[in-house]
Order: structure tokens, then C-alpha cells, then sequence
């Protein structure tokens, strides 16, 4: 009789693993869709190692209370604090700054969530580990669609090469007629190579891609009466 009870304890604990990992593969393969380097394998071993942190944080409880005169004191949650203190490194990980832009955020955020989710799972809360998945795809999926109805603050870099004898007003004045906000702007002559370099950090509130606008930008630089050597549009150094 004990012996069958101690193998459907351990067949609950492994059906635990299971469904922490298949919970976490499900969040990493819509990170994986998006070419994101904390993928499929990724989440699945967050979530799958967060549930086994869970199930050993319960185990050394359990065996506490079985020690005669429950001498050793023991805190249940601080296996599951260092749990996710722990995820906290791997994210950081996954974030990369890029001039202006930084990615990997959500990214981030997602591995933070499969360890919620293998933590609930590990614990049993099924339907609590389950709902989790369900609306952090929600929110991955469908949300993402909403980013492009509203207009939102966008930076670019734009590097522009003449010959020399351009002044600054007169680019300055092709940028502000795009109704682009001039954050900083750099200015060099070159009297050896005989140009004219300049290069604008920008704002845009566009809704949807921006960088669409680079074509009807760079169309009216050609159009102008100087002469261009180089146009550059950027999101990042």
C-alpha cells in the first residue's frame, strides 16, 4: 500500500514537470516565431526547472515536519524568492540596447512569466498556471495588433553627406517641411575631402512603421538643388 502511494505521489509530481514545460514551450514558441534568441528550448527549461524548485521547496517542508520535535525552522518561500531573483539575470540577458531602441523586453518578460507558470504548476494551481499561458498569448498575439492603431514617439538618426558648400539651414529647413522634431544636430565640414556632413537625431509620432518615411524623406533630399553624396536613416549609432 505504501509503495503505491509513493508511486502516485511521484506520477502527480512528474505530471507537474510536464505541464510546466508544455506551458513554457507554448510561450516559447510564439518567441521563436519572432526569431528571438530566448526561444522554444528556453522557456521550457524556465518553466520545467521553476516547477522543480517548487516541488523541492514542498519536499524539504514536508520533510521538516516529519524531524522529531520540528526543531528545523523552514521557510517555504525562499526557495521560490531565489527562483525569481534568478530568472531576474537570465532576462537581463535577453535586453539589448540599440541606440535609441532597446529590445528584448518582452522577451524578458515572457521568461519572467514561464517562471511564474512553472512556479503555479510545480505548486499544483493548474487552472492558475494555465489561465497564465492562455493570456500572456493573448497578449503576445493579439495585442500586438493594437501598437499600430495609436501614434506613439519614434527616434531616428538621419546622416546626410554634400558637398560643402550646403549650409545647414537649408537641410534643416527640407527636415522641419517633413514635420520631423529636431532633437540634437551634428554638423561637420570637411574642407580636405570637400563635404559637408550632417546628422539629426529626430522624433516622429507616427502611427504603424516608420521607416516608410524615409523613402518620401530621402526622395525630397534628391529632389532639392544640391548635390548628395550620402543619406542615411537610422534607428540606432
Amino acid at each position: 500500500m505504501f509503495n503505491g502511494l509513493l508511486h502516485e505521489t511521484t506520477t502527480i509530481l512528474i505530471m507537474r514537470l510536464i505541464i510546466a514545460a508544455f506551458l513554457g514551450a507554448l510561450i516559447g514558441i510564439e518567441r521563436d516565431m519572432h526569431g528571438r534568441a530566448a526561444g522554444l528550448r528556453t522557456h521550457m527549461l524556465v518553466s520545467l526547472g521553476s516547477a522543480l524548485f517548487m516541488i523541492l521547496s514542498e519536499s524539504i517542508v514536508s520533510l521538516g515536519q516529519t524531524m522529531p520535535g520540528n526543531w528545523i525552522r523552514i521557510d517555504p518561500g525562499r526557495i521560490a524568492a531565489q527562483v525569481v531573483t534568478g530568472i531576474g539575470f537570465i532576462g537581463a540577458g535577453a535586453i539589448i540596447k540599440e541606440g535609441f531602441t532597446i529590445r528584448g523586453l518582452t522577451t524578458a518578460s515572457c521568461l519572467w512569466v514561464a517562471a511564474a507558470i512553472g512556479m503555479a504548476s510545480g505548486s499544483g494551481n493548474y487552472k492558475i498556471a494555465v489561465s497564465t499561458t492562455l493570456i500572456a498569448l493573448l497578449s503576445l498575439i493579439i495585442f500586438k495588433r493594437f501598437e499600430r492603431i495609436f501614434k506613439k514617439d519614434i527616434y531616428r538618426i538621419v546622416t546626410i553627406i554634400t558637398k560643402k558648400y550646403v549650409e545647414p539651414s537649408f537641410i534643416i529647413d527640407i527636415i522641419k517641411k517633413e514635420k520631423f522634431k529636431i532633437l540634437h544636430f551634428d554638423f561637420k565640414r570637411d574642407y580636405e575631402k570637400d563635404i559637408s556632413i550632417f546628422k539629426f537625431t529626430i522624433r516622429l509620432f507616427y502611427k504603424g512603421s516608420p521607416d516608410k518615411l524615409s523613402h518620401i524623406f530621402i526622395k525630397e533630399v534628391e529632389r532639392a538643388n544640391i548635390e548628395v553624396k550620402l543619406i542615411e536613416w537610422n534607428h540606432r549609432e
